[in-house]
């Protein structure tokens, strides 16, 4: 990811034989980064924790697919985490997408696929406060 990007949404694109582009949230902040998938149903797309380099499914509702990613976004390894349990620490890990179990395979995310995050933009008028009514 190489610049310290903010938390929101974005695109994940997953470099395969055929490019897949993903919905995507990005958890940068500590706050962000600490509740992550807990107490979700259901996610759409995936969540980028950066920086993490483990994680874990206490309180989740649904089990997860995992991918540990390197500082160039290439994966490390991926792995489907049940609810309750403590993942291991990766230590070339500088980030972790987290999704549905069984999404990552259907997008052709494995050990060696290089990503690219492309953070949405804020719009300035999103940005703005709505005026006060009075």
């Amino acid at each position: 990811m190489g610049r310290r990007r903010r938390d929101g949404r974005g695109k994940l694109i997953v470099h395969g034989a055929a490019p897949v582009t993903v919905p995507l949230e990005l958890a940068t902040s500590y706050r962000a980064r600490t509740k992550g998938l807990l107490g979700r149903d259901s996610v759409e797309g995936a969540i980028l924790l950066s920086p993490a380099n483990s994680v874990h499914t206490f309180r989740m509702r649904i089990p997860i697919d995992v991918a540990y990613l390197d500082r160039d976004l290439r994966v490390l390894t991926v792995v489907t985490m049940r609810p309750n349990r403590l993942g291991l620490l990766r230590p070339r890990s500088r980030h972790v997408l987290e999704a549905a179990a069984g999404a990552m395979a259907g997008w052709g995310l494995r050990a060696g696929v290089l990503v690219t995050v492309e953070a949405e933009q804020a719009s300035a008028e999103a940005e703005q406060r709505p005026a006060e009514a009075e």
